[in-house]
């Protein structure tokens, strides 16, 4: 025993006298890089052997070339091939392992550099170590796309550590919410609504500018850069200017302080009405046409609003568009003025004399004026009379004696017509116009005409699942029902259009502009005349007696009854009602 370590005493003299020094298991020692291979790394440690470390053991670029110093752990003093075993993975840990442990130890942030994704999250590079960073930790909002933070430097904040296990997890989150937190108290304490700060632009988006204070984050939106509209906020400022803000409000939840440029400028809009007082008469030039108005720039910096209702004293329009163009020029006068909103409201139709002040006095009722039609809704037409003057004629007035579903049955946009002024509502600007009222009302003289007792001839102009309409004289329509059509089956099979039928009329209603007609009740006439023409031929003495036989015979074999004259009326109406 003593022997032996009397001669690694020798040998160990021998080294030292060679310039060589003695490794240990265990031990951190630094040498210089020798060689590259595909899998391995040959460094010179200055002892009677190299060393031999694994390739993949180098994450530094920097590290990995000839001459190049590193430090390395001491696996193995003796290999098997006569090599020394060495380990740089284990080197980093040890070396890094006092900083890791006290930053966790001490709750202090570190910087890291994400440099591959792995299952659940992202390795982290922190003083040459490898650590785990969860993918529910990235960020303080959820992360779908992991790949985005590869080569990114981040701050982390240390949650795990595990020595045997070489087990480090950190957190970008709870270093982003600790960050906010500080961020938050500084503002706190140092910011005020309505102050005046300085600050550095130090980023521009198509929305906001970024600017620095003193380490807390403030922002300005493109409407608080100008009073003036921008397209893009580099058309006011440039990275790395320096200016003066208002703070305008604090967002603690995201530690921003939100600022304005504007508010520090003068404005025009503090003395606006100085130069455009209500009532006045101003002219400018129509940025956009909305769907209920339109924008009119009076200046670069002042822009009027005209709603469609006080573009013109007509009342039929629909849309701007059908009165102005963008890029047109207009006259208005000023209605309000909002300073705080920033707002002008303009009257288009108020630069015109008002043309309802003398409608009365032009347009009584019972005048007969010319129109043209401009436009409809559900119920009748709008008719100008002149510029700023409308009327409206109701469906129910543009025929005595037709019925129509809507007023583009009967009429057509751009028709001229001549109608009569039924009545005058000022106060709504309404005129309410009749087509009928040119003539008198017929239905007293159809009611003399078509008795009940009538029978005439029509054609059919429209079947319908109800029965047929005909048409008794021109624009005089007649409603057979169903239930009076003698033909069975389908109306639209066995009878056709412009078929003439044999009719007899029921009833004539003037209220509901329908007359009732009937081809059952006609037959029926038809067959009694010829029981009657059969029953005059008979000449024989016996002739009462065999006519009231043949009379019976008739009747049943027709299977005609006698009807009172109120039955029949009790029947006309049951019918009318149903139909």
């Amino acid at each position: 025993m003593e022997e032996g370590m009397e001669l690694g005493s020798q040998d160990l003299e021998k080294m030292l006298e060679a310039g060589l020094r003695p490794v240990k298991e265990g031990e951190i020692v630094e040498g210089k890089v020798l060689k590259i291979t595909e899998r391995e790394v040959f460094i010179d440690l200055g002892a009677k052997s190299e060393g031999v470390c694994p390739l993949e053991e180098f994450k530094n670029a920097e590290e990995l070339r000839r001459g190049a110093m590193v430090h390395v752990y001491v696996e193995e003093p003796e290999g098997e091939e006569g090599f020394i075993v060495l380990s740089k993975h284990k080197a980093d840990f040890l070396l890094a392992w006092d900083k890791i442990k006290n930053a966790h130890d001490e709750g202090r942030n570190v910087t890291g550099k994400i440099i591959r994704k792995v299952k659940g999250g992202l390795v982290v590079d922190i003083f040459g170590v490898d650590a785990f960073l969860p993918g529910s930790h990235i960020d303080i909002k959820l992360v779908k796309n992991f790949n985005q933070w590869v080569g990114k430097e981040v701050p982390v904040k240390i949650l795990k550590l595990n020595r045997l296990r070489k087990n480090i997890v950190v957190s970008r989150k709870a270093a982003i919410e600790e960050e906010l937190e500080q961020k938050r108290k500084r503002m706190e304490s140092e910011f005020k609504v309505g102050d005046t700060v300085d600050a550095e632009v130090k980023g521009i988006t198509n929305y906001a500018v970024f600017v620095d204070l003193n380490g807390i984050d403030g922002v300005v939106t493109i409407q608080e850069l100008s009073s003036r509209k921008v397209k893009h906020p580099k058309e006011v400022v440039n990275i790395g200017d320096k200016l003066k803000l208002k703070v305008i409000s604090l967002d603690f939840e995201n530690a921003t302080v939100v600022l304005s440029l504007k508010a520090l400028l003068p404005s025009i809009w503090s003395d606006i009405e100085k130069k455009y007082a209500l009532g006045e008469k101003v002219r400018g030039k129509v940025k956009k046409i909305l769907d209920y108005g339109i924008l009119v720039e009076l200046e670069p910096e002042v822009i009027g609003f005209v709603h469609l209702s006080e573009m013109s004293w007509r009342k039929s329009i629909r849309h701007p568009s059908e009165i102005v163009s963008e890029g047109d020029y207009v006259d208005a006068i000023v209605l309000d003025i909002d300073k705080e909103k920033a707002r002008i409201s303009l009257g288009m139709k108020q630069t015109q004399p008002d043309p309802w002040s003398t409608v009365e006095e032009k347009f009584p009722p019972g005048v007969i004026i010319k129109g043209v039609v401009k436009g409809f809704d559900n119920f009748g037409a709008f008719i100008e009379i002149e510029e700023g003057i409308e009327g409206y004629l109701h469906i129910a007035d543009i025929s005595w004696t037709r019925r129509f579903h809507s007023p583009e049955e009967a009429l057509k946009v751009g028709q001229r017509l001549k109608l009569k002024i039924v009545e005058v509502d000022k106060k709504n600007r309404l005129l309410s116009l009749s087509l009928k009222h040119l003539r008198p009302n017929p239905w007293e003289e159809l009611k003399k005409r078509l008795t009940p007792d009538t029978v005439l001839k029509a054609p059919i102009i429209e079947i319908t699942s109800r029965g047929v309409i005909v048409e008794i004289d021109k624009g005089l329509e007649g409603f057979v029902p169903g239930t009076h059509l003698a033909r069975k089956g389908n109306f639209k099979e066995v009878y056709k259009e412009r078929e003439e039928l044999n009719l007899k009329v029921m009833k004539v209603e003037p209220q509901r502009k329908r007359i009732l007609l009937s081809e059952k009740e006609y037959e029926k006439i038809v067959e009694k005349k010829e029981i009657e023409r059969f029953i005059k031929k008979t000449e024989e003495p016996t002739r009462v007696q065999l006519g009231e036989v043949l009379k019976g015979e008739f009747e049943k074999l027709f299977n005609i009854e006698e009807e009172t004259e109120e039955e029949t009326e009790e029947k006309q109406e049951s019918e009318s009602e149903e139909v």
